[in-house]
């Protein structure tokens, strides 16, 4: 366990099954927390069988633990293992679609891994640019099949590996940053569901108002 009981610094459950919730899986890992952390955040951003890890409430609860001193690590060893650790697993992400990837979407039987989707991916890399690897890093589910896909597609390494960190260092270091910063307000850790709901909500937007730009100029381009 935890030098500090979670229950009695997080008021309210977390979102999803008890098995998922950060502070559960923080406060089973006990002494290991920080390190267990660093190694979901590999799994959910470089392997496909992590798409459905608590990637940003995780990295928010972290950043919670260490201000108030239940993870006893400072906050900068947390945000640059966890940037490590998003940036690694990308790494790894991209080059199992690399080598491994064509195969499994050649594969007529899946539905999942399905070549249009290799298609459509590259297209969105194509349309939005470098903008298309830092915005994917705030969309669950999407970071983790994004960057295989980036692999499949062979992208170029550089290009994708510099976007890549970019966005590992504004992800991870951003939201741990802010759930430090947010800890030590009383009605955020009374209320940390709220707040991990918030977060899923806020990852999103920027995808939102890139989208209704693009339908805009869409529009735009379709008068006549």
């Amino acid at each position: 366990m935890l030098n500090l009981p979670l229950a009695g610094l997080l008021a309210q459950p977390a979102l999803g099954p008890s098995w998922l919730n950060p502070e559960s899986l923080l406060d089973a890992l006990g002494a290991w927390a920080l390190w267990g952390a660093v190694a979901i955040i590999f799994a959910e951003c470089g392997l496909l069988i992590g798409f459905f890890l608590p990637g940003d409430s995780l990295l928010f609860t972290v950043g919670l633990l260490v201000t108030t001193g239940v993870i006893d690590q400072p906050l900068w060893l947390a945000c640059l293992a966890l940037t490590v650790a998003a940036f690694a697993g990308n790494i790894v992400g991209y080059h199992i679609g690399r080598v491994g990837g064509p195969a499994v979407f050649k594969r007529e039987e899946s539905r999942l891994f399905h070549p249009k989707y290799v298609e459509k991916t590259m297209l969105f890399f194509e349309k939005y640019g470098n903008r298309a690897i830092v915005l994917a890093r705030f969309v669950p589910i999407a970071r983790t099949f994004i960057t295989v896909m980036a692999g499949v597609g062979k992208m170029d390494r550089r290009r994708y590996f510099i976007y890549s960190g970019v966005g590992a260092v504004l992800w991870a270091s951003g939201v741990t940053i802010l759930g430090a910063a947010l800890g030590s307000i009383d009605v955020v850790r009374q209320h940390v569901e709220l707040m991990l709901l918030a977060i899923v909500l806020v990852s999103v937007i920027p995808v939102a108002i890139e989208f209704q730009r693009e339908r805009s100029r869409s529009r735009a381009a379709s008068t006549p």
